[in-house]
């Protein structure tokens, strides 16, 4: 497992962060009068900028996406750490590992923080690439901040967009059913429950 470089998502793999998610889309959808339930299906796994630029994209799309992302770096009530996330981060399951996240530095922080967990020196956020997932680019640069090649990454997902950008940067790819539903996952090489089930996957 030590010559792997890991490339893990944040939210739904390391941290549980889906109560605070709702509570800032569900004020945000209710202010451009959007129902929630149009908006939910495709939060996980984007840069809010995306989500903002799709369902109005009338808006101030930075602007909106900034204010946003304050409003959840600021509530993190009941962020989590989710079972495994503290043996990935201290290099229990491969010696080169960052974090590859659509939420931008502060906002990752703050999670990280919430759920006590540290922040690895190589983290990619969504302020430090143009375009989020599905595209490759963050995992590229994740690759490329490790010093490791596309084809030596293991990416750690947990929604559809996540799995098809680790996919797209020719990386292979575990996808977790923390958030989303084993069929909804399939793109991915393997599917798990959690990270506690990783070594089995990473040593076949």
């Amino acid at each position: 497992m030590s010559s792997l470089a890991l490339l893990s998502d944040l939210d739904g793999v390391l941290v549980d962060s889906s109560a605070s998610v709702e509570r800032a889309w569900r004020r945000w959808a209710a202010e451009q009068q959007i129902p929630f339930g149009t908006i939910e299906p495709g939060l996980h796994g984007v840069p809010s900028r995306q989500t903002i630029a799709r369902f109005a994209p009338h808006l101030d799309v930075a602007s909106e996406s900034r204010r946003l992302d304050r409003v959840q770096a600021e509530d993190v009530d009941g962020v989590a750490a989710l079972p495994g996330a503290s043996v990935l981060l201290t290099g229990g399951y491969a010696r080169r590992f960052a974090i590859v996240t659509s939420c931008d530095e502060r906002l990752a922080r703050a999670r990280l923080n919430a759920a006590r967990l540290p922040v690895p020196p190589v983290t990619i956020t969504s302020d430090l690439v143009e375009r989020g997932k599905p595209d490759p680019e963050a995992y590229l640069l994740g690759a490329e901040r490790l010093g490791v090649r596309p084809s030596e990454c293991v990416v750690i997902e947990d929604a559809p967009a996540g799995v098809a950008a680790g996919r797209a940067a020719g990386m292979r790819v575990v996808a977790l059913t923390t958030t989303h539903e084993r069929g909804e996952l399939r793109e991915a090489d393997a599917v798990i429950a959690d990270l506690r089930a990783l070594p089995s996957v990473l040593a076949s």
